[in-house]
């Protein structure tokens, strides 16, 4: 008895077989809106995609379901916000229905698609992490190549310490492992990777096995493109930054401080009401400079490519 319980454990604990796209629980949801669910979802072709490159375990149907709950839910405490604001403000309730109608539709739509794009953010950051570390995880894969290490313990050594690459390189072994051939894993990772300097690099390796040519030559030939595709990259972000330190310098430093100095000088001969007003307007000044060096260092660190050499 104990050696079936011990079988069926065993059993339980088995590795599922290999598909080519990941293996998940059926939806199924029971309220009467799970048609509308399924039908937004089915507007929306890509996103089931977009959930798998994100790595978010969700089907689409799940998934619009919860961006319609949080997008309801953010909705009603902005609108209680602003209903209370204009109440407070004795707007007339003719205008104050206008309006809540209004905002409510725009605010729940707004709400909607910043959820439903979220998997596509995480795609954007996940190819950054991703491009970030590939020259120096090739580079390491190449030397473990050239000292003979086989190609799938090549690729085991470089499944942890680079990241999200090395979460790439570990998806490749599981399915290597599981018995996949070794094109069809390398594959299989590159359709769902979103970066396209991975996805490079890995189809070129598949390429070798499939032609049988070296595998370390075309590896290193694709990592120096790569790298000097990156480089390429560090000098235009060079290039677009000096107009944007420019633009700052001129917006942000030098027309706020002759602003300025322009007022104090104006309302010391005016005299009358400087404290009210120059008061005034100097904290706005300031506060504009603020939201000029916050812009200008969200641009910059935006626009930067996500990688060192």
């Amino acid at each position: 008895m104990k050696m079936r319980k011990k079988t069926q454990k065993q059993k339980d604990e088995a590795p599922a077989p290999y598909v080519s796209t990941p293996l998940r629980h059926s939806f199924s949801d029971s309220s009467p809106f799970a048609n509308l669910f399924k039908s937004i979802a089915s507007r929306l072709p890509s996103l089931q995609r977009n959930l798998d490159m994100a790595e978010m375990d969700a089907h689409a149907p799940e998934f619009v379901k919860k961006s319609l709950i949080s997008a309801l839910f953010f909705t009603i405490v902005l609108e209680a916000i602003i209903l209370w604001a204009a109440i407070s403000a004795g707007t007339s309730a003719l205008l104050l229905i206008g309006a809540a109608l209004l905002t409510t539709v725009v605010i729940f739509l707004t709400m909607f698609n910043m959820g439903i794009n979220q998997p596509k953010l995480k795609i954007i950051r996940r190819g950054k992490e991703i491009d970030k570390e590939i020259v120096f995880c090739g580079r390491h894969l190449l030397i473990e190549l050239r000292s003979g290490v086989t190609l799938f313990d090549a690729m085991l050594g470089v499944s942890e310490d680079y990241g999200e690459v090395s979460k790439e390189f570990n998806k490749i072994v599981e399915k290597i492992t599981l018995g996949v051939p070794s094109s069809v894993a390398l594959h299989d990772v590159a359709s769902q990777s979103p970066s396209s300097y991975f996805k490079r690099v890995v189809l070129q390796i598949a390429n070798s096995i499939a032609s049988g040519s070296d595998i370390g030559d075309s590896l290193e030939a694709v990592l120096n493109q790569v790298a000097k595709e990156q480089i390429i990259q560090l000098k235009e972000y060079g290039q677009k930054l000096n107009p944007l330190v420019m633009f700052y310098m001129l917006f942000g430093i030098i027309i706020p401080s002759i602003g300025v100095a322009f007022m104090i000088i104006v309302f010391s001969v005016v005299g009358a009401g400087f404290e009210a007003i120059g008061t005034t307007l100097i904290a706005g000044v300031f506060a504009l400079v603020a939201i000029m060096q916050f812009l200008f260092l969200t641009v910059a660190e935006n626009a930067r490519p996500n990688f060192d050499l």
